[in-house]
């Protein structure tokens, strides 16, 4: 009775670590696969438990491989998979580890997944049940149960939520196995008694009277028993004692185990306690899931290849129920990495089975379910092309990134591979589009970056088409137009879109093969002018196929942008030209040389001949008319300035309030925004907003930096001094830790004097605005007070280089008390 409640307490332990593994699996297929795990390899132990070990453990690992092969089996069956019984277990077995590590939570329950939680749970059983019921050893028999379990814990990770029940579980049927294996009263062991063998059932061995079969004296045992029970007068007398060292000896023990306990609280207790709320490692962080290669980290760059071999079949697809329209566009590639040479897919593929997570839903989009077949024909690489989003394959092995919805196979596609695809399409609602705006921060950095150093030529493009823009879909809009209207899509342009290419393709001679490309340029040019200003954006690169179903050809690869919006998640735009007669670049874009100014125009002379008609005649104005025009026009004119005087006076004394109110109220945290504010309106009214996209550091630079030539009274650098940078060498307005330092500029007139205004640092409202972003509410009143005094240096010194003119209009602008309303 005690060994088979000890083993039905050891199979349940073995069984828990199978519910806490399963709680990132899908289904309860695992659980149940090493619940039966657990009680044949316990029962097995506990039923041969009279067998010599020596035959145990090869009957046991028999009946562990027949049990293994079934368990992959069923699994094989249940996640619909085709082949050899024997390819697929030997696939498993030698991928089991890596694919259960990297597969996509939650994880489908397949042969490759279930393989190594089934096997670990039988030896754990196995090892338990041996040490606790042969060797009669329980507390040691509990320990492979719970490296077991300690092993399905670490590998959840933080993927799942805490196990509360299932420990306080394990912990009752530890406590179970413990008190049922405890010392009975009046024996000598704590332990369940071990089994011999060799042992005889014979009620002849153990009579008490038994003898000697050769010699006819009593047995040894029966001299024992005499000897224990009394009968022997020396052995009594030394009986007599041996309660009192047994007590001594326990008590000596119980006070050893109670100073160890207490050392391991007191050593290990805090840290315990620390690691109650901390989240878990995740060991998937330790492995490599699988990698694209380099066929298909960028495969924007195939899109000339295909176009070269227009005809060239690629994939079949069987009619999209559920889609609406013509055609459906499959997507092959997201690419949401640039770094000014390449854009990449920079995906996390993890193995996934055939149910897959399905991506964040944006709250104003409407979503419908898209079905289709697709046979891969002549397709290479392992990007598997789908209807975004896809929620369901069968058919395939895939891996996922839950980044973009992207598909790849582990292995390499084969013509003839079949699969079937449920997707969820969402189509955002484009009313909102011209009110939505875009995200920004940490999260969308990635979508915002691009490599070093731009190109001037693309850099003013994106101003210029930025300026009457202010809108984020208006942007968006202006870019698409640009292209559409002043590019032509062309079949053999060469691939390429690092700067120099996209460069050549924006403005490059059009008779030399500037201005014309494919989608991948055209793609690639939208996206990287949305990011330069300001607009998260990816490039993806998918296939037009027929809704009704047919062939795919190379000629419908193409290329597209996509925009993030707030509420509406990524739109894509459609920059490709609509017409065969673009307009040439060099007409919208290329500045106009600039008339030189007419001289005004002389006085004709007075003439000498006297003018041959009269002195003009004046007219009498009839008597109790009223008053005349003159007079009503005048007062007109009077009431009209005196109400611009009055407007121009309020919107001045507005204007310090607002200065006040930002400069002086609230915590430093808000002074420091307060005067960050100041500083964009006052490069607003220069005429130079700062770019959505830089941060405080390139912001400042941005305002040190020259005007251009046709908003600024020419300037010239001032002469340098002894030990300067020689004459002509551009200040780059940084000291050496990096904060804007003042710029020292000439101003004036031609053929007058000059006069010299400076450029205040901007070191310190820079250091004060990044306090505030990155460790808010560390700021104090003296760093609020010296962001102040640089903001309203800097915009003085600003206003200073204006023509008088436009410092007049610069105190009478309305535009400060608009621009920020929060401050």
């Amino acid at each position: 009775m005690r060994a088979a409640v000890v083993g039905v307490a050891l199979a349940g332990l073995v069984a828990l670590s199978g519910v806490v593994l399963g709680r990132i699996f899908a289904g309860a297929l695992l659980v149940q696969l090493v619940a039966g795990a657990a009680a044949g390899s316990v029962g097995l132990s506990v039923a041969t438990r009279r067998v010599p070990n020596w035959v145990v453990a090869p009957l046991s690992a028999g009946v562990l491989g027949a049990y293994t092969i079934v368990a992959l089996k069923i699994a094989a069956d249940r996640a619909e998979l085709t082949g050899a019984l024997a390819g697929i277990v030997r696939e498993s077995l030698v991928n089991g580890i890596p694919r259960l590590l990297t597969a996509l939570i939650p994880v489908e329950p397949t042969p490759d997944t279930v393989v190594v939680p089934v096997i670990a749970a039988w030896l754990a059983g196995l090892a338990g049940a041996e040490i606790a019921v042969r060797a009669g050893r329980v507390l040691l028999g509990l320990l492979p149960a719970t490296a077991l379990y300690a092993g399905a814990l670490y590998v959840v990770g933080p993927n799942a939520d805490t196990a509360g029940w299932t420990t306080l579980v394990f912990a009752g049927l530890a406590m179970v196995a413990l008190a049922t294996s405890a010392r009975p009263a009046g024996t000598a062991s704590g332990d369940i008694p071990p089994t011999d063998p060799t042992s005889s059932d014979d009620p002849a061995a153990d009579a008490p009277n038994s003898k000697d079969s050769t010699t006819g004296a009593p047995s040894s045992t029966n001299r024992a028993t005499g000897a224990a029970s009394g009968n022997d007068p020396a052995a009594g007398e030394a009986s007599r004692g041996l309660p009192a060292l047994a007590r001594g000896r326990a008590m000596a023990g119980a006070a050893a185990g109670l100073v160890v306990v207490l050392g391991l609280v007191v050593a290990v207790g805090p840290w315990v306690g620390a690691r109650v709320g901390a989240t878990p490692v995740d060991p998937r962080r330790y492995v490599e899931p699988p990698q694209v290669d380099s066929l298909d980290e960028s495969p924007l760059n195939r899109i000339s290849g295909w176009a070269l071999t227009p005809r060239e079949p690629l994939l079949e697809v069987s009619r999209a129920s559920g889609a609406k329209g013509r055609t459906v566009r499959l997507r092959l590639a997201v690419l949401p990495d640039y770094d000014g040479v390449t854009w990449r897919v920079g995906a996390t593929y993890r193995n996934a089975g055939r149910a897959l997570p399905q991506l964040p839903r944006p709250a104003d989009v409407s979503t419908s379910v898209v079905r289709q077949d697709v046979t891969i024909d002549g397709l290479t690489g392992r990007l598997l092309p789908v209807v975004p989003a896809a929620t369901e394959v069968s058919g395939a092995r895939v891996a996922f990134d839950a980044a973009t919805g992207t598909l790849i196979r582990p292995e390499s596609l084969t013509p003839g591979l079949r699969y079937s695809v449920t997707s969820e399409v969402q189509t955002p609602d484009l009313n909102l589009l011209p009110t939505a705006e875009t995200p920004s921060g940490d999260a969308v950095a990635r979508y915002l970056t691009v490599g070093a150093d731009v190109p001037d030529e693309i850099q003013r493009l994106a101003d210029q088409l930025a300026e009457d823009n202010g809108a984020a879909y208006d942007r968006a809009m202006a870019i698409q137009d640009f292209l559409a209207e002043h590019y032509k899509r062309v079949a053999d342009a060469p691939s390429g879109h690092a700067y120099p290419n996209l460069r050549y393709f924006l403005f490059g001679p059009r008779g030399r093969g500037g201005q014309a490309g494919t989608s991948e340029q055209f793609a690639a040019s939208y996206a990287l002018l949305a990011r330069v200003m300001g607009l998260p954006s990816r490039v993806v690169v998918g296939f037009d196929a027929p809704a009704a179903g047919g062939t795919v050809v190379a000629a419908n690869a193409i290329a597209w942008p996509e925009v993030l919006f707030d509420g509406l998640g990524w739109v894509a735009f459609d920059p490709m030209p609509k017409s065969k007669d673009p307009h040439p670049v060099e007409e919208d874009f290329t500045p106009k040389p600039t008339k030189p100014a007419q001289p005004p125009s002389e006085a004709p002379a007075p003439s000498q001949t006297p003018p041959s008609s009269g002195a003009p005649t004046v007219l009498a104005a009839p008597p109790d008319q009223g008053p005349s025009a003159a007079v009503v026009a005048g007062g007109t004119s009077g009431s009209v300035l005196l109400l611009l005087a009055a407007a121009a006076g309020a919107i001045v004394l507005m204007r310090q309030s607002l200065r006040r109110r930002r400069l002086t109220t609230g915590t430093p945290d808000d002074r420091i925004a307060g005067a960050w504010s100041e500083f964009t309106d006052a490069l607003r009214l220069a005429g130079r907003p700062v770019p959505p996209h830089l941060a405080a550091t390139e912001a400042a630079l941005y305002a040190m930096s020259p005007e251009p030539e046709k908003r600024r009274r020419p300037l010239r650098r001032a002469a340098p001094k002894t030990g300067a940078p020689e004459a002509g060498a551009p200040k780059t307005g940084v000291t050496e830790g990096g904060a804007p330092h003042a710029g020292v500029l000439e101003t004036g007139r031609p053929g007058s004097g000059t006069a010299t205004v400076d450029l205040p640092p901007l070191d310190e409202l820079v250091a004060g605005i990044n306090t505030v972003g990155f460790a808010p509410g560390r700021a104090d009143d003296e760093q609020a007070a010296r962001a102040g005094r640089q903001a309203v240096a800097y915009a003085d010194a600003l206003r200073d280089r204006r023509s008088w003119w436009r410092r007049l209009w610069w105190h009478v602008h309305p535009g400060p008390l608009r621009w920020n309303r929060r401050t």
